[in-house]
């Protein structure tokens, strides 16, 4: 199993201490180095900035949300960063929620979610192969432009660049099971907002399809750790992001969030988290989260209790932890139990 570090997206402003983390994680041996993006920063400028400061890590984009660029822009994206950094890029994409595509970015969210992705997906992978003038009789994605508002003037094209590899990791970001079953057959491999050892069962029938290949599918959740004594402590920033997440971060109506915690178990307590959260009690939503659920989705406490809860991440399907983390004495622990 590899580690990597999930330095996630800014807040008001740049972390100071993100550089200095990335570091110190290649100096340790991890494998990978990972940033997002939300409704401020973006997710590949921080990743050049540490490309550019470090040497063997790889980085990834965990996630690139789909709606913020055509699937053209995104893969010229991945290819520039590949060049820069030596081959060392992942391409990690998702395609948020109708609060964030809508609110944010002022485009429809797709009808078909799935349709969509498949189109974005299948126009990265011909610009990074470079085989032929990209081009896709799509819904949602068509190339060249067919719109009735368009001069009909477009036609295919093939990149100018040529891409460092063909084959550049795409890795997608999915929680239905529908969803999560696609990215098992179009993708290189699926990042999992958060994943729970103990309940294999709420991806039992899309894991039935993980592929086995020469290079291997990535199954890589994210994970909070932070070793300490106190656990009840170490998990409140899990309760705060899952309050964030499933209370905030979509509708009342459609959360996708909100709904895998009802799928892994959770149903009651996912439903009054939102219902706290749209009343604008945000600290109760976070009070609300079940400690058990926190628990389970991270490495949390004394290092003795991380190293016996390894154990059950390491029976299951995961290839690389990709570990949230604001120290580099958690990093330096992690790396020495899993490495």
């Amino acid at each position: 199993m590899r580690l990597g570090l999930a330095l996630g997206y800014w807040g008001r402003g740049p972390d100071p201490s993100h550089l200095a983390l990335a570091q110190e994680a290649e100096r340790l041996g991890y494998d990978s180095v990972w940033t997002s993006e939300a409704w401020g920063s973006d997710a590949f400028t921080p990743l050049t900035w540490i490309a550019a400061h470090t040497s063997r890590i790889r980085l990834g984009t965990a996630i690139a949300q789909m709606s913020a660029r055509t699937p053209t822009a995104t893969a010229m994206h991945a290819l520039t960063l590949d060049h820069l950094s030596g081959g060392r890029m992942m391409l990690g994409l998702g395609l948020s929620g109708p609060q964030v595509v809508e609110g944010w970015y002022g485009r429809p969210f797709p009808a078909s979610p799935l349709a969509a992705t498949r189109e974005y997906v299948d126009v990265v992978r011909q610009v990074l192969r470079r085989r032929a003038p990209v081009a896709l009789d799509g819904r949602f994605h068509a190339l060249p432009y067919d719109g009735a508002d368009g001069t009909g003037l477009g036609r295919p094209l093939k990149p100018i660049t040529h891409p460092l590899r063909s084959d550049l990791p795409v890795l997608l970001g999915a929680e239905g099971p529908k969803n999560v079953a696609q990215t098992m057959r179009i993708a290189d491999g699926w990042l999992p907002l958060y994943w729970s050892p103990l309940r294999d069962d709420a991806y039992a029938a899309a894991l039935a399809e993980l592929p086995v290949g020469p290079a291997g599918f990535v199954v890589a959740p994210l994970v909070r750790a932070h070793v300490c004594d106190d656990v009840a402590e170490g998990l409140r920033p899990v309760k705060a992001m899952l309050g964030f997440y499933v209370g905030g971060m979509g509708h009342a109506t459609r959360n996708f969030h909100a709904d895998l915690m009802a799928r892994m178990g959770y149903e009651a307590e996912a439903r009054r988290v939102q219902a706290l959260f749209a009343e604008g009690r945000r600290e109760e939503a976070v009070r609300a989260v079940p400690d058990a659920f926190a628990d389970e989705i991270s490495l949390v406490g004394p290092r003795s209790r991380i190293a016996d809860r390894l154990h059950a991440w390491r029976r299951g399907p995961v290839t690389d932890l990709l570990i949230t983390s604001p120290d580099e004495q958690t990093l330096r622990v992690l790396a020495e139990l899993v490495l």
